[in-house]
């Protein structure tokens, strides 16, 4: 029996391709014992154990960015993190240890590294996070979500998805995503959505223009997000959800879609063939920007700063979009053009191509 240590987590993100990928290799290898090691404060203390899966923690570890005291601290913690994670190798007799970045994911490279453990890496986002980079270094079997992400040895392989996006069939579930959400059949649907927090900026300037996205006789299902809400205007055709747990049932009633750019609802709207207008994160490291890059190319996607997307942009800009149904159609093909559904397979290749490079 071959033991894998999953590593990472912090956000959606990371969590959920770990786990697509976790799935996807547990169904092929049956007798596989999976374990998953992250930190207590991020999405996957939630989403692991609810999946199945052990989850071993160890402390959240931020990389130093500028001189403080917490750079001075840090190589002492490092250290101890690391060692803690070689107990954790040793103890639990793993065999592959399996990176997605974050946290965790640093720690366990460099533990895997100093025993002679084969790892395989995934990096989800089109500019790469500062744990995989660094494992780039000590490891051919480099997995990337978008084509010239800056990593050694990369490999493209897609984003592992959500088995109820990787296996939607959006026609069939049409009938039952009208249903759920009270929406009108005879109408096309713009899907709103900032990810599962939200998106103030998109969530202000969409409500403050509803009227004249209605107007063009569309309806509009909003998901604002945790921490961004808006008042409900209790408009015909406007319906409002601060949280969907069925994204794949959103997904197969959108006609066109107004979100953030990260990886996963990039790769998500791309698979199910769903063009968007990509509204990148104005804060970070600019990797949203990159990670729409492909969809935009194809002609699948639109893609407007944070600072543009205002009411007046939304006003002026998306009803002679709307109104041109054959554009937006066209948009759909392009976009599915950019997407994949096999990327879980794809890493669970490179995983197994690890395990059998460190017995050889």
């Amino acid at each position: 029996m071959t033991t894998y240590l999953f590593a990472g987590g912090g956000t959606a993100g990371h969590v959920n391709p770990l786990l697509a990928t976790a799935d996807r290799l547990r169904e092929r290898e049956p007798d596989a014992r999976v374990l998953v090691l992250g930190t207590a404060e991020g999405l996957e203390a939630r989403l692991v154990p609810e999946r199945g899966y052990e989850l071993i923690t160890v402390p959240r570890l931020p990389f130093p960015r500028r001189p403080n005291r917490a750079a001075l601290d840090f190589p002492k913690a490092w250290r101890a993190s690391v060692e803690q994670t070689g107990g954790i190798l040793r103890d639990r007799g793993v065999d592959v240890v399996v990176g997605f970045g974050g946290y965790a994911s640093a720690p366990a490279y460099s533990a895997a590294r100093r025993a002679g453990i084969p790892i395989a890496v995934h990096e989800q986002n089109a500019r790469p996070g500062m744990a995989n980079r660094l494992a780039a270094r000590w490891t051919r079997f480099v997995g990337v979500t978008f084509p010239g992400t800056p990593l050694r040895r990369a490999r493209v392989v897609g984003l592992p998805l959500r088995a109820e996006i990787e296996r939607l069939d959006r026609p069939a579930a049409r009938t039952e995503a009208y249903a759920a959400f009270g929406l009108d059949p005879a109408k096309p649907l713009l899907l709103v959505t900032g990810g599962s927090t939200g998106a103030r900026r998109l969530n202000e300037s969409v409500s403050a223009s509803i009227a004249a996205l209605l107007g063009t006789g569309w309806q509009v299902l909003h998901v604002t997000g945790s921490r961004s809400p808006v008042e409900d205007p209790r408009l015909d055709g406007y319906r409002i959800l601060d949280y969907c747990d069925r994204m794949d049932l959103a997904l197969a009633a959108a006609d066109l879609a107004v979100s953030r750019a990260g990886a996963a609802t990039v790769c998500e709207l791309a698979a199910v063939g769903v063009p968007a207008v990509f509204v990148p994160y104005a804060v970070g490291n600019g990797e949203q920007a990159l990670n729409a890059r492909g969809a935009v190319q194809a002609g699948g996607a639109l893609l407007v700063t944070d600072a543009a997307f205002t009411p007046d942009y939304v006003a002026r800009e998306l009803p002679p979009l709307l109104d041109d149904r054959a554009l937006v159609a066209d948009m759909a093909a392009r976009m599915a053009s950019t997407g994949a559904r096999d990327a879980a397979d794809r890493m669970v290749d490179l995983v197994l191509e690890a395990r059998a490079a460190g017995r050889r």
